[in-house]
């Protein structure tokens, strides 16, 4: 792969601009709907860094951070189905107002691990902000309380998002082209990138 990343991208999604506004508008809601209360954000590592770190300045409240990391890819690019944490919170959330930041919901698995995880630690109330939501059937179902964006699906990259660790700073969400997916050790094609 070269220098470019840009190069790489067959679309742009959604510019940089539209990123920031949509961001903003999220956390105006959220400062509305969190008046008077204290919020713990917690951020699903890595995918949601750039998203919650933008959305936190947005929200104009007292609130804490926290990440959790959780995967059920190992090496591959498809997921195993086994959902496992690898870095969990630092503080507990008994009795306190969360709100899960996530960067893409596609098959609403790892969000459903996450939510049912944090359900027996006893919080005040979980919701959940996903700044991109695949338009697409899904194996269970899932409440997204604040949604940034619904896009097709499509494996897309940038503003934290990722394939094979690279592409997370680009300051959009783009299509990756399709040549990306092949192998970049060996040349052998691996297919579409899995659900995330």
């Amino acid at each position: 792969m070269g220098a470019d990343l840009d190069a790489d991208i067959e679309e742009v999604l959604i510019d940089q601009q539209a990123l920031q506004r949509r961001v903003a508008a999220l956390g105006e809601q959220i400062t509305h709907d969190y008046a008077g209360r204290d919020l713990l954000l917690i951020g699903i590592l890595k995918g949601a860094i750039m998203f919650m770190v933008d959305l936190a300045r947005a929200i104009r409240l007292p609130l804490a951070i926290d990440f959790m990391a959780i995967s059920s890819y190992g090496a591959s690019t498809r997921s195993s189905g086994v959902v496992r944490i690898l870095k969990d919170l630092d503080e507990s959330v008994d009795g306190k107002d969360v709100l899960v930041v996530e960067d893409i919901i596609d098959t609403g698995l790892t969000l459903k691990y996450i939510l049912r995880t944090l359900a027996v630690r006893r919080p005040a109330s979980v919701k959940v902000c996903g700044l991109l939501l695949k338009q697409k059937a899904r194996p269970v179902n899932i409440e997204v309380d604040y949604v940034g964006f619904v896009i097709p699906d499509r494996f897309v990259v940038g503003y934290g998002l990722d394939y094979a660790e690279r592409y997370r700073n680009l300051p959009y969400i783009g299509v990756l082209k399709r040549e990306r997916y092949i192998s970049m050790e060996d040349g052998e094609a691996e297919g579409e990138p899995g659900p995330r």
